[in-house]
């Protein structure tokens, strides 16, 4: 799969990593050259180049911009991203007193306002619940079970182009519904993240079904 990755920080050095690694051709873009060369070096890319260039290289799209920068940047490439699948990694997370708070500008999600800068474009939420580190790990598999990797798509080939995403570095697609529930994807990491943050284990309040008692597993 040809992917274009829109930004040269963490989160596309992690995933481009896992899917170079995985036998995608990657091609990363920023605004830097030089960024956008070094993280297409550290990780063995395909290539680099503008984020034009990255747009208009891929079946699919990430972008792995701050969630703020995110809606201006993709409505300035919605041409290139026509008929696209674009991968929404981003967080909308702000710090306060009472800790994480979403700030999605008074739209539902991050994710929605993609779609609506580039309506010809097939936007899919998925890949923001973890930490950088978790990318980098070949594969993220805890207690030998392969890490979970929920999404939210509308678009049945988009859908089909993230499930293949995940499962090539050795994740389990976990479908969420359309893109109207990637606010709960969002809000998901605000609680998630919030909670590491304070030192607790987020995956502790999620027992798994096997661990239901039999009389109420029903």
């Amino acid at each position: 799969m040809n992917i274009g990755i829109l930004g040269t920080g963490g989160m596309a050095a992690a995933l481009g990593g896992a899917w170079t690694a995985a036998g995608h051709n990657v091609v990363i873009g920023g605004r830097s050259q030089e960024r956008a060369q070094r993280t297409a070096g550290r990780i063995g890319a395909a290539g680099h180049g503008t984020l034009a260039d990255a747009a208009s290289h891929g079946d699919v799209i990430l972008v792995a911009t701050p969630a703020t920068d995110a809606p201006h940047l993709v409505g300035s490439l919605a041409g290139s991203l026509a008929g696209r699948t674009v991968v929404d990694c981003t967080n909308p997370l702000v710090p306060t007193g009472d800790g994480l708070m979403l700030n999605t500008g008074g739209a539902t999600s991050v994710a929605r306002q993609l779609a609506a800068a580039a309506p010809d474009a097939h936007v899919v939420k998925a890949f923001n619940l973890c930490h950088v580190s978790i990318w980098t790990l070949r594969p993220p598999t805890f207690e030998d079970v392969p890490l979970a990797v929920p999404y939210c798509a509308d678009h049945p080939t988009a859908a089909a182009a993230t499930q293949t995403l995940i499962s090539s570095i050795g994740c389990t697609p976990a479908p969420c519904g359309g893109l109207a529930r990637a606010a709960y994807l969002e809000a998901t990491a605000a609680l998630a993240i919030g909670l590491w943050w304070a030192g607790g284990q987020p995956r502790a309040a999620f027992p798994s079904l096997a661990e239901v008692p039999q009389s109420l597993n029903v």
